[in-house]
């Protein structure tokens, strides 16, 4: 029985958590609140993932940090290098494996939108440059660490597109307002398969010191897959229409997360394809079908329609 440290309860915290205790693992999994899922192989601690020392302590005797936070979207550039220096000094302290869910803002936008490990970080965004900074600390810290990069989430609590645009449109009956052309080629990961890979990798000698991309499905448009998620809930298919690309940018000039949406529309206005051949040859794994994390959205939202009318 190994131990592991997770930072963050979100849908890929949760389901690295889910995955280690199955095979006979514990967690300690850390949040500010102390919030998380309730097992006997989970410790639930609460702590600031900025603060070194109190995650080193946490750490003692585990074999993996697990970087599942998600900070504040509008904040990246004050908060995630305090918590990335933390979560590195506390697999330092510990001996133990640092692995990184990472995503594809590092490479910025790329011709073809075409996206592979050898693809050069060349992101000209603030956010994309956060994340480089983050990859490059670790690598240059003498720990053992990987990062898994995924591309626009699917999956029960995933924070992307599909959730935040598309399914409360869905949900109401109206049209959606889809942020760049929704007929363009389009890369979503599931985070199951996001969380399958960071566990399986954890362990691999020959993982460390790069980054992977997750299992991912080929790309499929905006609209396709609404159109399936819409035919497999009984739901009337969706009115789409490409919202213009100046009104997010008019926006932004007064709304602060209107201004880091529109920092990244690049990923909407052009084909944007992960290609995880790497990982998949590499290590055996392959990409969940859309249908299981399209399954689960659905499960959830009728969850939540039926707590809402009790």
């Amino acid at each position: 029985m190994s131990n592991h440290v997770i930072i963050g309860s979100g849908p890929i915290g949760s389901a690295v958590a889910g995955l280690l205790v199955d095979r006979g693992d514990t967690v300690t999994m850390v949040t500010r609140s102390g919030r998380g899922p309730s097992h006997p192989q989970i410790t639930l601690a609460a702590a600031d993932a900025s603060d070194a020392r109190r995650l080193t302590t946490l750490a003692e005797g585990a074999e993996t940090v697990f970087n599942c936070a998600n900070p504040k979207y509008t904040q990246w550039e004050k908060l995630w290098f305090p918590m990335n220096d933390a979560m590195i000094a506390a697999a330092k302290a510990t001996d133990a494996v640092y692995v990184i869910t990472g995503n594809l803002y590092v490479y910025g936008p790329q011709p073809g939108g075409h996206m592979n490990e050898n693809t050069p970080m060349a992101a000209v965004g603030r956010k994309g440059k956060v994340r480089i900074k983050m990859w490059q600390d670790a690598l240059n810290s003498g720990v053992r660490t990987l990062e898994v990069r995924g591309s626009d989430y699917l999956g029960a609590g995933a924070v992307g597109i599909f959730s935040s645009v598309l399914l409360p449109a869905i949900e109401k009956g109206r049209t959606a307002w889809a942020p760049g052309n929704p007929d363009l080629p389009h890369s979503f990961t599931y985070t199951g398969d996001m969380a399958r890979t960071m566990v399986a990798l954890a362990g691999e000698e020959r993982a460390y010191g790069k980054a992977w991309h997750a299992p991912t499905n080929p790309a499929v448009t905006i609209r396709d897959l609404t159109n399936r998620y819409t035919d497999m809930t009984g739901r009337p298919r969706l009115k789409l229409r490409a919202l213009p690309r100046f009104v997010m940018r008019t926006a932004g000039l007064v709304v602060p997360m209107a201004r880091e949406l529109a920092e990244m529309d690049y990923q909407f206005y052009a084909p944007f394809r992960l290609d995880s051949t790497l990982t998949e040859q590499t290590f055996g794994l392959k990409p969940t079908s859309l249908d299981v994390p399209l399954h689960e959205t659905a499960a959830s939202a009728n969850a939540t329609q039926a707590r809402r009318m009790n």
